[in-house]
């Protein structure tokens, strides 16, 4: 009962009131620290304020003294234990943000026994023994649980989906969501409500995979991709992690992409102004379905322009960029260099 927590409280009340003097150094320190137990048992405030006003309504008869210096002791009484109710509430805050800032970090790094860390997942909301899928948010400006845009995705989940073993949280600026690998919508909507809370950030989706090792999978696979879109100049949005898996097989033999970029794109450089604006027109040529009217309108170029430069490429190369063929030579030279950063890094 809350009480318990109101010990000595009658007496204060009596002398204080009679006298008109205000709580010794001692007394409010004893107010403080049993505000500090009220909460570490798991008492509201609104409780055992309520149980003072009460105590202090029942006692109101036997106090002497005005009214007035009645109620000033009671002001401070319960101003010196609210105080110590919510300095054990912060410290409980910080020591909750502690245990979970360190279970991500040892979630996403893996430097925590397995069977340890599925224990420590459970109180966070994780089943570590099913499939996760991680997604990554990165905006402008660097975030962390303290920021209202995390707040705001969280609460636009929350009033979504629930607690439905979703953890939102943030690592090294960027907003992350792991949820159940079988809960489809909860990814795409959070890639959503953080796309717009960011103000147009990109978000990429990590692949469902199992096990308490699944989330560290996830959340590289998710890194990888906001990554790899960097060094491609991709505009989308929204990444997903198995949509991109054709680039990390390209660029897994780094000398073998090396010699074709070099060996495919290499006699652009001896054009006027270099490789770079050539380059740039067999990406706008392939991101477009090789339709060159649409290719040059991207580049704000007539299609005559544009049709020259592809002849241009054609006489450098030897390689046609209208011919099927010879195009997936080109195409892949093309993403090879972006990956690379040809022609602006010697390879």
């Amino acid at each position: 009962m809350a009480g318990q927590y109101l010990d000595g409280y009658a007496r204060i009340l009596a002398e204080v009131s009679a006298t008109g003097r205000r709580l010794t150094r001692e007394e409010i320190e004893s107010r403080r620290a049993l505000g500090e137990r009220a909460a570490e048992a798991g008492y509201g405030l609104r409780a055992v304020v309520v149980a003072h006003l009460a105590a202090a309504r029942a006692a109101w008869p036997d106090v002497p003294g005005s009214a007035d210096n009645t109620l000033a002791a009671v002001q401070q009484v319960i101003d010196a234990f609210a105080e110590g109710h919510e300095r054990a509430q912060r410290q409980a805050v910080r020591q909750e943000e502690a245990a979970r800032r360190e279970f991500i970090d040892d979630l996403l790094y893996g430097r925590s026994d397995l069977g340890r860390l599925a224990e420590r997942a459970e109180r966070f909301g994780l089943r570590l023994s099913h499939a996760h899928a991680v997604a990554v948010a990165q905006g402008p400006t660097a975030y962390d649980e303290g920021n209202a845009v995390p707040r705001q995705v969280e609460q636009a989940l929350i009033a979504r989906f629930g607690h439905r073993d979703v953890l939102l949280t943030t690592k090294d600026g960027r907003l992350l969501c792991v949820a159940p690998g079988h809960e489809d919508e909860v990814l795409p909507y959070f890639a959503k409500q953080a796309h717009a809370a960011t103000d147009g950030g990109r978000v990429a989706i990590g692949r469902p995979q199992p096990g308490p090792g699944g989330v560290v999978q996830s959340y590289e696979e998710a890194l990888s991709a906001l990554e790899m879109a960097e060094r491609l100049g991709l505009d989308e949005p929204v990444l997903r992690a198995a949509d991109m898996l054709v680039y990390p097989v390209l660029t897994r033999d780094r000398q073998a992409m090396a010699d074709l970029v070099v060996n495919t794109l290499g006699p652009l450089t001896t054009a006027r102004g270099g490789a770079q604006p050539l380059l740039d027109t067999l990406t706008a040529y392939f991101d477009s379905g090789c339709v060159a009217a649409e290719a040059a309108r991207r580049l704000s170029l007539s299609v005559r322009a544009m049709t020259y430069r592809l002849e241009r490429i054609h006489q450098l190369t030897g390689a046609d960029p209208a011919d099927a063929g010879h195009r997936y030579v080109l195409q892949t030279a093309v993403i090879g260099a972006r990956l690379l950063d040809w022609p602006a890094v010697e390879l």
